[in-house]
């Protein structure tokens, strides 16, 4: 959505952001930049500020993103007449994140601007496809980047079950070689002895006692505990435990997303 700006040029202040995501694909804070810069000239706009978030996800909220807590300081004191940034995925990777710095700006009374798209102009009542339109966008950009994301998992996780080496650390008894999974003969060998006391009827206090008593470094080189021990004993408990792990990730980013949109969403009041 475009708009026309008055005779007077308008002082905007840019945003650029850029994670390990956005340098894969290229686009870098010097191309966000120069797309910005070129919109303002066409545009009859004075940049005030050039304000950048390096290697900072868009999920992160304003408080965890200087760069964005400038630019909105700047818009609340008036220094800045509006905001300018490459495109809407700039400020945000989430459709919640993204609606409540817009929410910000407008309640401010200041003005929003994408070097792609033009001015965002504030919710209508009178034209509700407005949202809409700028919404189902949001959307599908998330379900984009979440394909993707999902993809490299499947296929990490396919390279997993191949026998590869997909990522993280390596079972126990393990180790990598040229990208592949192979036994690490030290570790098979105490990884046979943890086993065969545990047949023998020895708990798992007792066995991690035993290799730290012997100076056994465990798989990270610290000292061993009943709950690593318990994983080596019995494989299900690994895959039980990483389950429950996930899960617990999952539900931690969930709160902390809703967190962070509410962090946002309270400088509005």
């Amino acid at each position: 959505m475009t708009s026309t700006l008055e005779s007077s040029p308008h002082r905007v202040v840019v945003l650029v952001r850029v994670s390990t995501g956005g340098q894969l694909e290229g686009y870098g804070l010097d191309v966000q930049e120069k797309d910005c810069r070129r919109y303002a000239r066409a545009h009859n706009m004075r940049i005030v500020k050039i304000c950048r978030d390096e290697a900072i996800t868009g999920k992160a909220g304003d408080d965890e993103r200087p760069g964005l807590s400038e630019a909105l300081q700047m818009l609340a004191e008036g220094r800045a007449d509006a905001l300018l940034a490459p495109n809407l995925d700039r400020l945000a990777r989430h459709l919640t994140q993204q609606e409540a710095i817009l929410s910000v700006v407008w309640a401010h009374g200041k003005r929003v601007f994408t070097a792609d798209r033009g001015e965002h102009l504030p919710d209508d009542d009178d034209d509700p496809m407005r949202t809409f339109v700028r919404q189902v966008m949001g959307a599908a950009a998330q379900l984009e980047r979440g394909l993707i994301v999902k993809r490299l998992k499947s296929g990490r996780r396919q390279k997993a079950e191949r026998g590869g080496y997909a990522t993280g650390s390596p079972p126990y008894g393990q180790r990598v070689v040229d990208g592949e999974l192979v036994e690490h003969p030290e570790e098979i060998a105490v990884l046979r002895q943890v086993r065969a006391w545990a047949v023998e009827g020895v708990g798992v206090r007792a066995i991690a006692r035993r290799l730290n008593d012997a100076g056994v470094p465990s798989k990270r080189g610290g000292q061993w505990h009943p709950s690593t021990v318990s994983r080596l004993v019995d494989p299900r408990a690994r895959v039980d435990s990483r389950r429950r792990s996930s899960a617990a990730r999952a539900a931690d980013r969930e709160r902390e997303r809703l967190t962070r949109a509410g962090r946002v969403l309270s400088r509005v009041t």
